[in-house]
């Protein structure tokens, strides 16, 4: 009944149908019950709701725990995590598409696919190395040709890849073989630029990474738990199961835990401190003056809540209040990457993108909000957050020429002297 159910809130039209020829026929991943043996034994006597109940509980707290220890491993870590995450989310959505492509027999698109994923990493992770790498960089010598030429080296292996793609069309499939040269380049655009993106938050400061990614956490923990419970209103024909209670309920539960979590993390320099390469001893290093952001700070309450909780003035990070707009896209605007995920496996008659974690189903399943909201904290601190990096400006100058460093140096010191700095300095 409930197949029946979600079969008739697809809507299936016409294009649907034509689209689905072109592929070959309807292309449904076959699932099976992947719970461990262990809490299928525990579990026997429950009904399957309260079994899929406890079961998405008992593997939320072990992915909650294997999500501290990580963090608490360092950086590069969460580097290497954040990366084979990405392979694996690649991995699951090029496989829906090669289990098409494959009825066909046509060449190419398994090795070109991961072809492109490589040359798309070199070309996001060498733009990283230099940015983030300098010293280190400039101090070896095939690390500098390397950087020097990177992004020519990036361009010639992706043409390699476009050539090899325009050799391996076959006759009467080219339709075919274009969409799916889409779907890879849509996947890397999604997974890989994104993925990206997460690094790129981890440098500005661990807490940059682990209150968004906890925020998305929080949401879908609680918006479960909310529409387990209460639920009663559909929220969205694509995800049956999702309320209004649950959407609502997650909203201020997020909101809530984001304020709380960011009011502890704000004081430890290890969270606050942007993420830097220590070139003397080749190891990252995160100690740092705080900045105001994590200095805290007075703050008069509004007249209409002084009567309500009974103070003035309340003491708090201002990174809180950035953390207030974190979480409220968390709880509002990232279910609808979760929302687009759902679209995409019911075009495909597919429950999962795979059944890597039991109760949740593939990786891809679990990171489908995380990936929005990466795209927004990036955005979000490059608007409001962050300003000109003084370290990278003086490591480029140090690059240049002695003739260009003392042009640089005199112009900065005849702006310095009419804005009358450079005098005061020295009468200091």
């Amino acid at each position: 009944q409930e197949s029946e159910f979600e079969n008739r809130l697809d809507g299936e039209t016409a294009s649907d149908s034509e689209s689905r020829s072109d592929f070959g026929g309807s292309s449904t991943v076959p699932t099976s019950d992947d719970t461990p043996e262990v809490l299928n034994r525990a579990l026997s006597n429950l009904s399957s709701r309260w079994k899929n109940w406890w079961v998405r509980g008992i593997l939320t707290l072990a992915m909650i725990t294997f999500f501290f220890i990580i963090i608490y491993l360092g950086p590069m870590v969460l580097m290497t995590i954040v990366m084979c995450v990405q392979i694996k989310c690649f991995h699951e959505i090029i496989t829906i598409g090669y289990n098409v492509y494959h009825s066909y027999d046509l060449p190419w698109f398994r090795t070109l696919s991961w072809y492109f994923l490589l040359c798309v990493n070199y070309f996001f992770y060498g733009e990283t190395v230099t940015d983030y790498f300098f010293t280190l960089v400039q101090r070896e010598e095939p690390l500098r040709i390397l950087s020097k030429y990177h992004r020519f080296i990036s361009f010639t292996l992706y043409l390699t890849g476009f050539c090899m793609f325009v050799l391996s069309l076959v006759k009467k499939h080219y339709r075919l073989q274009f969409y799916m040269f889409g779907w890879t380049h849509v996947t890397l655009l999604i997974v890989v630029t994104q993925s990206h993106l997460i690094i790129h938050n981890l440098f500005e400061g661990m807490i940059w990474f682990i209150v968004p990614i906890s925020c998305v956490i929080c949401n879908d923990i609680m918006a479960y738990m909310f529409g387990f419970f209460f639920g009663r209103t559909p929220l969205i024909k694509l995800s049956p199961k999702k309320t209004w209670e649950g959407f609502i309920g997650g909203f201020f539960s997020t909101v809530l835990f984001g304020w709380l979590l960011s009011y502890v993390m704000s004081g430890y320099r290890c969270f606050t401190c942007p993420v830097e390469f220590n070139s003397d001893t080749n190891s990252f290093t995160v100690d740092c003056e705080p900045s105001e952001l994590f200095q805290l700070q007075e703050y008069n309450i509004p007249l209409v809540l002084q009567s309500v909780v009974g103070w003035k003035t309340v003491r708090m990070y201002p990174f809180q209040i950035h953390s207030i707009a974190l979480s409220t896209f968390a709880s509002l605007i990232g279910p609808f990457g979760g929302f687009f995920a759902s679209g995409f496996k019911r075009a495909f008659k597919i429950k999962d993108f795979a059944n890597t974690i039991p109760g949740h189903g593939g990786i891809m399943d679990r990171f489908d909000c995380q990936y929005l909201m990466a795209t927004f904290v990036n955005v979000y601190i490059a608007s409001f957050i962050r300003g000109p990096n003084p370290s990278k400006l003086i490591q480029q100058f140090l690059t240049l020429r002695p003739d260009q460093q003392l042009h640089i140096f005199n112009t900065l010191k005849a702006h310095l002297v009419d804005r009358g700095i450079l005098g005061s300095l020295e009468d200091a």
